[in-house]
């Protein structure tokens, strides 16, 4: 089941250029469904799923392995572990916050200063990132490193809870639903042959997928995506970007790509046809893997659909659970549709 997949996917580490264990995870659903795959030279995992109609090369479905996190870059003489970010996140979503630092699942917590000791400046300004220390419980710089080291990885709490109308809160939904829902299409019976590219670095800068692309050379590619949405109630309207639960998100453009027309319109009209509802940015903003796929070579039809998240970058990320199970549908219609010629 979709959800199923998303829990177990989100519940794994992997941020940017740490992405194995969730590679290794995917590779062994997908070759057991008969896909036949490969790793490239910066990890990315390209499936290729035979199906009813001979199409190599016309259709590469994309998601992105790699979750925001932590990179270690110095322990102190007390035993306290420095940091600096892998991807976007705001310091203000770190403080106090429970870490697992590596393969071995140190846990830890993102400390400060206590607030006693803080002048009134200070307290008006969000802390800068030096300012933080991850704190793991050592006695000192000895010990510390005897259980981590320069260059090891920090995630968030893997915590996962349902609740709510249909909500589903967890870190990394962005992007393990894409993969999630890749995963669940593959293992299904395809209506044409299509090439899976499970991406890695998107996070860093949409590393991964030029050289996904690049490999492939698809006439067409559909991103699956997790997307901001900014719909909380101190948001002024007009730039709530997209809301949860009112449908996959198809954007026309963001801050990296505009996406081929003909392809949004295809979306739009399978998702009309579907009674499926559908929603698109209504504030241009954030970037996808589309901006490097677009661009490879001597070009690639590119569209997107996502999940409209809130929290985005944080350790509890939330959207709509109705959402995912829209959007697999829509792409398997879209899938369906290029198929058929309609694309």
């Amino acid at each position: 089941m979709l959800l199923d997949s998303i829990k177990k996917l989100c519940a794994l580490s992997g941020p940017s250029s740490y992405e194995d264990s969730v590679r290794d995870y995917l590779r062994g659903r997908a070759e057991a469904a008969g896909a036949v795959c490969r790793e490239d030279g910066m990890g990315n995992l390209i499936c290729e799923k035979k199906g009813a109609k001979p199409a190599p090369g016309k259709l590469m479905l994309a998601a992105h392995m790699d979750e925001v996190g932590l990179i270690i870059k110095r322990v102190t003489d007390e035993g306290y572990v420095k940091f600096a970010c892998l991807g976007g996140i705001d310091r203000r979503v770190l403080i106090g916050k429970p870490v697992f630092l590596g393969k071995e699942r140190v846990p830890g917590v993102i400390g400060l200063k206590a607030i006693h000791l803080t002048t009134v400046e200070e307290r008006k300004k969000v802390p800068k990132l030096d300012e933080l220390y991850i704190d793991i419980g050592a006695s000192g710089r000895e010990e510390a490193e005897k259980l981590t080291h320069i260059g090891d990885f920090a995630v968030f709490s893997d915590s996962i809870t349902e609740f709510g109308n249909g909500m589903l809160k967890a870190k990394a939904i962005d992007d393990r639903l894409g993969c999630a829902v890749m995963i669940e299409l593959l293992e299904r019976d395809l209506p044409m042959d299509v090439t899976f590219a499970f991406t890695v670095q998107e996070e860093v800068g949409t590393r991964g997928a030029f050289g996904a692309a690049f490999s492939v050379t698809p006439e067409i590619a559909l991103i699956i995506e997790g997307t901001t949405a900014a719909d909380g109630p101190t948001t002024d309207v007009h730039r709530r970007v997209c809301y949860s639960g009112r449908g996959p998100v198809l954007p026309y453009m963001d801050g990296g790509t505009v996406y081929d027309r003909r392809l949004f319109d295809l979306l739009r009209d399978l998702a009309e046809e579907g009674n499926i509802p559908w929603q698109t940015k209504e504030y241009v903003s954030g970037g996808t893997d589309a901006r490097a796929i677009q661009r490879t070579k001597t070009g690639i039809r590119v569209a997107a659909v996502s999940a409209a998240v809130r929290y985005l970058h944080s350790p509890s990320s939330i959207a709509s659970i109705l959402d995912f199970h829209n959007i697999e549908t829509l792409a398997f219609r879209f899938i369906e549709a290029v198929a058929d010629g309609r694309a």
